[in-house]
């Protein structure tokens, strides 16, 4: 299997993490913080780019003020372990966009969905009339976020990836 990752220096650690706290900041700004001039910085962001490390930039919106008030994880079981049916699995699932996110995962399910929905009753409609009609399903549980307490925000980089 091919080394997928990247060797990062100190720099280039410092610009990903002011990148995920705010992909707004300019070349000049995030040159400033990293203390490197602008040249240098635009370089660098561009190399991290090229590699792949940095995969895009996005706005990172409020569920809630979207009217998006139902997030959930479904877990989801298919029938069949074949290629097939869980390509076909797969494909159904990146059409959906009330998923957000899909997983395949090892334990007690196949898949992970995360979804968002407006209400219950919206929920209620997309589990019963989409996603308990997608290929291959045998069975899917749904657990409901009561409060998020910490949010994808972004990756640990550098020294945020050494845990005690």
């Amino acid at each position: 299997m091919e080394n997928l990752t990247v060797s990062l220096h100190k720099k280039d650690i410092q610009l990903l993490m002011l990148l995920q706290q705010d992909a707004r900041l300019t070349n000049q700004q995030l040159a400033e913080q990293c203390g490197m001039s602008a040249t240098p910085c635009w370089r660098r962001i561009r190399q991290l780019e090229e590699a792949g490390v940095i995969a895009g930039y996005r706005a990172v919106l409020d569920r809630k003020k979207t009217g998006l008030g139902i997030l959930a994880f479904v877990r989801v079981n298919i029938d069949s372990h074949s290629e097939q049916q869980a390509v076909s699995f797969e494909q159904a699932v990146c059409e959906l966009p009330q998923v957000i996110a899909c997983y395949a995962i090892g334990g007690g399910a196949d898949f992970l969905l995360q979804v968002v929905a407006r209400d219950l009753d919206d929920y209620s409609d997309f589990a019963m009339k989409v996603i308990r009609r997608l290929p291959g399903i045998k069975a899917m549980e749904t657990s409901f976020v009561l409060k998020e307490i910490k949010p994808l925000s972004g990756l640990p980089v550098g020294d945020g990836c050494r845990w005690p």
